[in-house]
């Protein structure tokens, strides 16, 4: 009988995971703009964000990490004091985008190449560089918030936690924190660029950098912006989109021909704008009390500025829901306009139904920007991976969540008046397209006059139109008007 061996005791130690670490990558490169050569560095890659946590075992606070936070920053190269050198972190909104729309569309050096009017060519797509790059004006960090682009959280983490709206803020706040920290930017001029769902985290972010960090900024750049989400939600207890969105219809039939009668683009906005806020608004209040001699008034002269059929308003009690306007206005050309754009039409498959299939811009643009961005990160900027860069997330998108605004709409403009009012140097520039249906610039002008903002303080902010959409930077004179624009108030803001 063999002779049984004692057992071998294990070892009580856990075995260590390695931490994370930062992946960052730098390269140097140089670009034409205003005529001037520029060189500079770019740093691309990942940071591990931690939080303090209670740790049971050591019964202390520690560092924990949490997410490897994805980021390109671009700074100028030769300048020797950093606190005279503006700085700019960007990110995009959905919430579920990553950065990429503004910084390959807009604010980097390197831009994707589309035709003039923003048109997607035909594949393979390009990159160019970007002789309207904000570069010269301002260093800038492009941010993808958590499962966009290449952020993911640790391993053991889930990303789900991060999509919050108060979350969301945090986290890029922190990182904000973390980065100006790390590359010694305190005492640089600060500002943040947002676009759409990214102006909501702007705002939202001049409150917690200040409140948090004790992080006071420059400006803050607004591109297509919504602050109060109660002028563009379409609910039956809410007629203020209906009101809101009318001069940007006006601009839209305009821009298509639709209109029976004929005057400048702007005249048009105009008298759309007084019939919105005046007899229009007057009969919505109205509701049912409104005179038939009234409400013959208002279809008639909704049925002048949006190119609908009077029948068709009569259907719907007056009200134009954003849905069907893409879908009625061409109905008869068997064409729908863009939502982000509405210069551009769609083709859909049933001609018939109350409202359009996809929107056309994304369909001019997912498609260069993705390529284009993919094969830059790797062959210019030398960051490698193979995880998937999550360029629009509906993973995010869709699983949202906006609980700190329970029952009520998502609103930011009161903390965006707090913090002009708590730091009284705090500017805005807002930049707003006329063809712009997901955030039209009349319920933007709205929310602005309703801020409640110490008069001493409206100076500070100050708007921008353009003859584009949501993204009026792929238009090229847009694009050369918003940099000159952009480049003005960041130097008058600093």
């Amino acid at each position: 009988m063999a002779e049984k061996k004692p057992e071998e005791k294990k070892d009580e130690k856990k075995e260590e995971k390695p931490s994370p670490k930062d992946n960052l990558v730098e390269t140097k490169h140089s670009v034409k703009i205003g005529g001037k050569t520029i060189k500079y560095t770019v740093t691309t890659g990942t940071m591990v964000v931690k939080e303090e946590v209670w740790d049971k075992e050591k019964d202390a606070e520690v560092d924990k990490p949490r997410a490897q936070m994805f980021f390109v920053a671009y700074t100028l190269d030769g300048v020797k004091d950093r606190a005279k050198r503006p700085i700019t972190f960007s990110f995009n909104g959905g919430p579920g985008s990553s950065s990429v729309w503004l910084h390959m569309g807009v604010l980097g050096p390197r831009r994707v190449l589309l035709t003039d009017e923003g048109e997607m060519p035909p594949p393979p797509f390009k990159l160019t560089d970007n002789a309207f790059s904000i570069l010269d004006e301002t260093d800038l960090v492009f941010i993808d918030p958590m499962s966009t682009g290449y952020s993911r959280p640790v391993e053991g983490e889930k990303s789900r936690e991060w999509h919050t709206f108060s979350r969301d803020i945090a986290s890029v706040g922190d990182f904000i924190r973390l980065y100006s920290t790390r590359y010694h930017r305190w005492l640089s001029p600060k500002f943040l660029a947002g676009e759409s769902y990214g102006t909501t985290r702007a705002s939202g972010l001049s409150g917690y950098l200040q409140e948090r960090h004790g992080m006071f900024l420059n400006g803050l750049i607004l591109i297509s912006a919504v602050l109060d989400f109660t002028t563009i939600d379409f609910n039956l207890n809410n007629d203020l989109p209906y009101i809101l969105f009318l001069p940007a219809y006006a601009a839209t039939a305009w821009y298509h021909g639709k209109l029976s009668f004929k005057a400048p683009l702007k005249e048009v906005v105009r008298e759309a704008e007084e019939f919105a806020k005046g007899e229009y608004a007057t009969a919505l209040l109205k509701g049912a009390a409104l005179t038939p001699e009234e409400r013959a008034s208002v279809v008639e002269k909704l049925s002048r500025y949006t190119g609908i059929s009077k029948d068709f308003i009569e259907r719907t009690n007056l009200r134009i829901y954003d849905q069907h306007f893409f879908k009625e206005l061409l109905r008869e050309r068997g064409k729908t306009v863009g939502r982000l754009d509405s210069r551009f039409t769609g083709i859909d498959r049933n001609g018939v139904t109350a409202m359009p299939d996809y929107d056309p811009l994304f369909a001019q643009v997912n498609g260069p920007y993705t390529a284009t961005l993919n094969d830059y990160l790797r062959a210019e900027l030398k960051f490698e991976t193979d995880l998937p860069y999550e360029i629009l997330s509906d993973k995010v998108f869709l699983n949202w969540s906006y609980e700190y605004f329970q029952n009520q709409y998502v609103n930011v403009a009161e903390t965006l008046r707090a913090s002009m009012t708590f730091n009284k140097y705090l500017k805005v520039f807002v930049a707003n397209g006329y063809y712009d249906l997901g955030t039209p610039y009349f319920a933007t002008e709205y929310t602005f006059d309703h801020l409640g903002l110490d008069e001493s303080l409206r100076k500070n902010i100050s708007m921008g139109y353009y003859e584009a959409g949501h993204m009026m930077y792929i238009h090229i004179p847009s694009l050369k008007q918003l940099k000159k624009d952009i480049a003005k108030f960041i130097k008058d803001a600093s």
